[in-house]
């Protein structure tokens, strides 16, 4: 038996060296945009922990969450961001689209990866609508992905005219092109066929969740390399009246 145990040892380095041992798989994103309702669910309930369970189950790597409270009264001054980053253990992000009831309400995005950068970007908006934003930020993978720029917002939900505009916004405020992959997501209160989906796919963009998408989408660039490998919706109905959508993304780039 001793004699065997070099050439075992042997055997192993020959196979590793000549490339006969298994290809690691390209890593892959797991992507979530998730419209909380300000926290509140169909059953009146701010339950956190409920929602923290719901983003947990499918094990997101990055998250945009849309209708954020941050200490506001309606939300018994809770930081909405702070809380669910901490329930989740992932990183937060917040970004204001406009102060509210004694505080302020936007967008977050919550990673397992370091948040490296976070800016926010207002939209246009008309007197009589609410103030929207966009939230970036600057994500750095440990996973063999490539550092991304993630983009999380929430659309107007009362003027085409003004979702288009905002469109053509974030348009401008996102690059189009450059090594460094973008993705955006959110609430786009947008259908398919919309002007405001037109401004987005038929110019800049393609849709990760295009089987599934409502109003929720993930969009991608055409030229940073990602298969979508499934994409799903969270079927719950309680904890807001938004369900979850889920994308799994592969890296196939360098």
């Amino acid at each position: 038996m001793k004699r065997e145990i070099p050439c075992v040892l042997f055997l192993l380095s020959v196979l590793c060296h000549t490339g006969v041992a298994a290809d690691t798989p390209p890593p892959q994103l797991r992507v979530l945009t998730y419209n909380i309702h300000h926290g509140e669910g169909m059953d009146g309930k701010f339950d956190y922990r409920r929602l923290a369970s719901i983003i947990t189950s499918v094990k997101p790597d990055i998250v945009a969450l849309q209708e954020v409270d941050r200490k506001t009264r309606r939300a018994s001054g809770v930081d909405q961001a702070a809380r669910l980053g901490k329930l989740t253990g992932m990183h937060s992000a917040y970004g204001r689209a406009m102060y509210y009831s004694g505080g302020e309400y936007g967008e977050a995005i919550l990673s397992r990866f370091p948040i490296a950068e976070v800016k926010t970007h207002p939209l246009p908006f008309n007197t009589g609508r609410e103030p929207r934003a966009l939230l970036v930020c600057r994500i750095k993978p440990d996973n063999g992905l490539p550092e991304f720029l993630f983009a999380g917002t929430h659309l107007c939900h009362q003027s085409e005219e003004l979702r288009t505009d905002q469109a053509r916004q974030m348009n401008v405020k996102l690059p189009t092109e450059g090594e460094t992959p973008v993705i955006l997501t959110g609430d786009l209160n947008a259908r398919k066929g919309s002007t405001t989906m037109k401004e987005l796919l038929d110019k800049r963009w393609i849709d990760a969740t295009s089987k599934i998408s409502r109003i929720d989408y993930i969009l991608l660039r055409p030229n940073d390399p990602w298969r979508v490998v499934e994409a799903f919706h969270i079927d719950d109905r309680v904890a807001s009246d938004h369900r979850p959508v889920l994308a799994v993304l592969e890296w196939l780039g360098n």
